[in-house]
C-alpha cells in the first residue's frame, strides 16, 4: 500500500450489509484486488467479484471447517493476503484507542456519516504527522 491513509470510506444503515457498500468505494483506476474476510463472503457475492464483466480481482481469505481443513497452499495464500489486509485493520485498532470504542451511537445517517469521516480525518492528520517525521512506514 502505498497511501498508507484513508482514502475513501462509505457509511451505510445497520440492516445493510458491507458489501454492499463495496463497489462504491472501489477506485475503478486502482488496484483491482479486493481483499476481505471469507466472513463476508458468500457464493454469490465471490461469483459477482469474479464475472467476466467485472473489473475486481477477489483475493478472498479461505476458511477451513471441521471435516475440510485448508490445505498448506490455502495457508500460504492466506498469509499472503494478511499482509496487505493487516494495514486496514491497523486502522481499526488506532481508531479504538484513541476513540475509546468503536460503537457509534447516532440517529440518523448523516450524523453518523458525519462522525466517521471525523474519526477518519483525525486518523489522517495523526499518520500523516507519523509519515512526514519519518518514524514508521
Amino acid at each position: 500500500m502505498e497511501h498508507k491513509l484513508i482514502r475513501g470510506y462509505a457509511v451505510t444503515p445497520a440492516n445493510v450489509h458491507d458489501f454492499n457498500a463495496c463497489e462504491s468505494i472501489l477506485s475503478p483506476n486502482a488496484d483491482p484486488s479486493v481483499y476481505a474476510d471469507s466472513a463476508y463472503m458468500s457464493a454469490e457475492r465471490v461469483e459477482r467479484l469474479s464475472a467476466p464483466d467485472s473489473p475486481y480481482l477477489p483475493c478472498i481469505h479461505e476458511k477451513g471447517y471441521a471435516k475440510h481443513p485448508l490445505t498448506e497452499e490455502q495457508k500460504r495464500a492466506n498469509r499472503a493476503r494478511s499482509t496487505l489486509r493487516v494495514r486496514v485493520e491497523h486502522v481499526f485498532g488506532a481508531q479504538l484507542q484513541t476513540a475509546g470504542n468503536l460503537i457509534l451511537r447516532t440517529i440518523g445517517l448523516a450524523r453518523a456519516i458525519v462522525k466517521i469521516g471525523l474519526r477518519n480525518l483525525a486518523y489522517n492528520i495523526a499518520r500523516l504527522a507519523i509519515l512526514k517525521r519519518g518514524i514508521v512506514s
